[in-house]
């Protein structure tokens, strides 16, 4: 996304946006399992706290909770402006019961109003096809442009023993059966 899209009000939401300055590993990896272990994100799962630290802590990373009315978390948002006059929306995701219902348009009206701040020229993510399958489009709808297509392969986490190997069961898991 080179330009900002008009300003248009937030999409009403019971949910709330909860800006998490310092988070703790233990918590932040609990969430991002959470919300990413249907599409089997893993990588931070696999770092170690000193390295997931560095970065989560980073002041020029942000990390939001995305809470109910109970407070209890249910997804989150990572912003990074470390490099200059871009924004990389990191992670983006509610947990997979909140599928369908629009928050996910109430989330990135708010990860746009947060991103595009003075000076910002780009703000960017990466997706790919273990994502929820509608995530090209509903990125493509919210402003974003494909710019590039790469084929990357990696140890199924399953496997690896990351991840439950009942994790994300639209995606083949091929693995020979433990006896």
């Amino acid at each position: 996304m080179r330009e900002r899209s008009p300003l248009c009000p937030l999409p009403p939401s019971p949910l709330r946006l909860v800006r998490w300055r310092t988070p703790d590993a233990n918590k932040y990896r609990a969430l991002f399992r959470r919300v990413g272990e249907p599409w089997l994100w893993y990588s931070r799962l696999l770092m170690d706290e000193s390295r997931l630290l560095s970065i989560i802590h980073d002041p020029a990373v942000e990390v939001y909770a995305v809470e109910d009315r109970a407070g209890v978390e249910v997804g989150f948002l990572e912003l990074d402006f470390r490099r200059e006059r871009a924004t990389e929306l990191s992670y983006f995701g509610l947990v997979p019961e909140l599928a369908g219902q629009a928050h996910g348009r109430w989330l990135m009206a708010h990860a746009l109003q947060l991103a595009w701040r003075s000076g910002t020229e780009r703000v960017w993510l990466h997706t790919c096809t273990l994502d929820h399958p509608k995530a090209l489009g509903f990125y493509r709808a919210q402003g974003f442009t494909p710019v590039s297509r790469t084929l990357e392969t990696f140890p199924d986490p399953r496997a690896l023993g990351v991840l439950p190997e009942d994790a994300a069961p639209q995606i083949p898991y091929l693995a020979t059966s433990r006896r």
